[in-house]
């Protein structure tokens, strides 16, 4: 990976572009810093470190890199626009008439991009909406909206910013595509997850002197972690490229003198086929109750135990999450690949799957791997995912700053561009038949 930038560097097109993407995060990390006016600082801060682990407002906070804990500019990140990402290709496959605009080529594709954009924002101002009352209950706000026309422009102020911040982020991730490296969303998600690396780093240094001062089996749990992060890197390395490759077989055909078609070749499955979104629809679900406790504050009775049942130490919790991964896993697959359509593709060129008859048996026999597939896909999925919450309840460390949802994140995202750069490079190295 270091070869790959160090050889695109010496490109000058390449490292204009590799400049400019770090620009852009440059601008990223500075809006991640300055809060929105009308906030008590030093209220929030206390505010947010009481609420970290089990909950919406940490898996926001993870995906911003520390910006939604300090209500900055861009304390919305990307989510808005993952999930409006989302939503749209959903909506995709059960709305006829997106369908049809998202199989109308590129211009259709415009359409729908600027759709989702729409979306974004308006995801974005329903978020900050949201954050700026669960603000206000907590009394960080320093002039409330019914406090006369003071209160009712800092309301106003406040919603807009975190909605603006969602639009320049969104406009951000739009010039990295257009002018920089990799996906621009990504990039931004992957800038912010690895700001946190420092707050992770700090955990493990007060775990050590925790053991230093007498606790001495962190002295054991405090490296046990590290290999562990470092084999869960290796492990997402290595599933990110695992396929399966079904053969193709394409019929000769003649047409006029020359003969086509004869080729052999292969339809790629890949195991890891959802990426993280199984994880983030599972993870989303599960920190609802946790979120909703935020504002109802249940530490006794039947509601206690209840919100205590959704914690991410419990071992419920832990089953529950499993299950939602493998069910998203497969819900994802399934709005994803169509066997009946892949079939009818192969049918119309003339490909066929040796040993396979055309038509339904080829959608079959395709339904079959893809569902084996997605399995082993889920199950990797799922150990990511909760390997960190069961070693935080066994060596009593508790939720660290990087789950596993972000470590599948970072990897995906630095090999995706990667191999972007490798991409490039042997394209202004291809030396065409003229030459």
């Amino acid at each position: 990976m270091f070869k790959t930038i160090s050889n695109a560097w010496r490109i000058p097109d390449l490292r204009n572009k590799i400049l400019f993407t770090l620009l852009i995060i440059l601008v990223f990390r500075i809006g991640s810093v300055i809060p929105v006016p009308f906030l008590d600082v030093v209220a929030l801060k206390t505010l947010m470190d009481q609420y970290s682990g089990d909950n919406f407002l940490a898996y926001q906070n993870m995906l911003s890199g520390g910006a939604f804990a300090n209500a900055t500019l861009f304390a919305m990140g990307v989510t808005p626009y993952i999930n409006s990402s989302i939503i749209m290709q959903l909506l995709c496959v059960a709305i006829p008439a997106l369908e049809r605009l998202s199989k109308e080529g590129n211009e259709g594709r415009k359409k729908i991009a600027a759709i989702t954009r729409y979306v974004t924002v308006g995801l974005g101002l329903i978020q900050g909406t949201a954050y700026y009352i669960f603000l206000r209950r907590s009394s960080i706000i320093i002039s409330d909206w019914r406090s006369g026309f003071q209160g009712v422009f800092s309301c106003a102020v406040i919603i807009l910013t975190f909605t603006a911040g969602t639009a320049v982020m969104m406009w951000l991730g739009e010039q990295i595509n257009s002018h920089g490296i990799g996906n621009g969303i990504s990039i931004l998600l992957f800038a912010g997850i690895i700001s946190r690396i420092s707050v992770l780093v700090t955990q493990l240094t007060a775990y050590w002197q925790m053991a230093g001062q007498g606790d001495t089996k962190y002295y054991f749990f405090v490296p046990i972690f590290v290999v562990l992060f470092l084999f869960v890197i290796w492990l997402i390395t290595f599933m990110n490229d695992a396929e399966r490759r079904i053969p193709i077989q394409y019929a000769k055909r003649v047409v006029g003198r020359k003969m086509y078609g004869g080729q052999s070749s292969y339809f790629p499955i890949k195991v890891g086929m959802g990426g993280v979104l199984p994880v983030i629809f599972a993870s989303s679900i599960l920190s609802i109750p946790s979120t909703i406790n935020l504002f109802v504050k249940a530490t006794t009775g039947f509601w206690g135990s209840f919100f205590n049942f959704f914690s991410t130490t419990n071992v419920a919790y832990m089953i529950i999450y499993f299950f939602l991964i493998i069910m998203f896993a497969y819900f994802y697959t399934t709005i994803q690949y169509n066997p009946v359509e892949i079939a009818n593709n192969l049918r119309t060129s003339n490909g066929t799957i040796p040993g396979i008859r055309p038509g339904r048996p080829t959608a079959d026999f395709i339904a079959k791997i893809l569902s084996r597939i997605t399995l082993i896909g889920a199950l990797f999925l799922a150990v990511i995912a909760l390997l960190p919450l069961i070693y935080g309840r066994i060596s009593t460390m508790g939720s660290m700053s990087l789950s596993g949802t972000s470590i599948i994140i970072l990897v995906g995202v630095a090999l995706d561009t990667v191999k972007q750069l490798e991409s490039q490079m042997m394209m202004r190295n291809y030396k065409g038949f003229l030459d």
